[in-house]
């Protein structure tokens, strides 16, 4: 969360919502979640999304190794992180 500057809007047992900019993702507790057998993604449409790639590299975030900044052939410019559970995160950007 502090690496993603993503603010907390919500914290209920095991539920958390993050807002950033006019991003909210919303989480919630599966403790028979295995991260090492997670495939779970998400993908998340942003604007500026030079801007946030940035702000994420400036904030120790680690990009994931196959989804550093770049325009997809389909259109968008797209990156992605793993979270803490190793779901898969994309940015991509709307415009």
């Amino acid at each position: 969360m502090q690496k993603l500057q993503f603010d907390i809007v919500g914290e209920y047992p095991d539920y958390l919502m993050l807002s950033k900019d006019k991003i909210e993702i919303h989480f919630f507790l599966n403790e028979d979640l295995d991260p090492k057998d997670n495939y779970g993604q998400v993908y998340i449409r942003t604007v500026n999304i030079e801007d946030l790639y940035q702000s994420f590299i400036d904030n120790g975030v680690e990009i994931h190794p196959n989804g550093k900044l770049q325009k997809k052939v389909w259109g968008p410019m797209e990156f992605s992180v793993l979270d803490p559970d190793h779901n898969l995160l994309t940015f991509g950007e709307t415009r």
